[in-house]
């Protein structure tokens, strides 16, 4: 496994992207991020690669969505 950087123009942008990726996990998986993640956590589910990716997935995707509803509400 590689560790690869990207760079977005905006958080929306990167938002955007990560639940395209997470969508994809949960359609291969047929299983919610949300469900998956609790039970990663939890250790039921084995660190394979891929469920180590849609974890950091995950993780990324609920730091990003924290941030920009500060924004939001911030700005309102």
């Amino acid at each position: 496994m590689f560790k690869q950087t990207i760079h977005y123009s905006s958080p929306l942008d990167a938002l955007v992207a990560v639940t395209k990726r997470l969508s994809l996990y949960e359609n291969q998986q047929k299983m919610k991020s949300e469900d998956f993640f609790n039970s990663y956590n939890q250790g039921l589910l084995s660190d394979e690669a891929l469920f180590i990716e849609w974890a950091n997935d995950y993780r990324h995707y609920l730091v990003l969505r924290q941030e920009l509803e500060q924004k939001l509400n911030y700005a309102a």
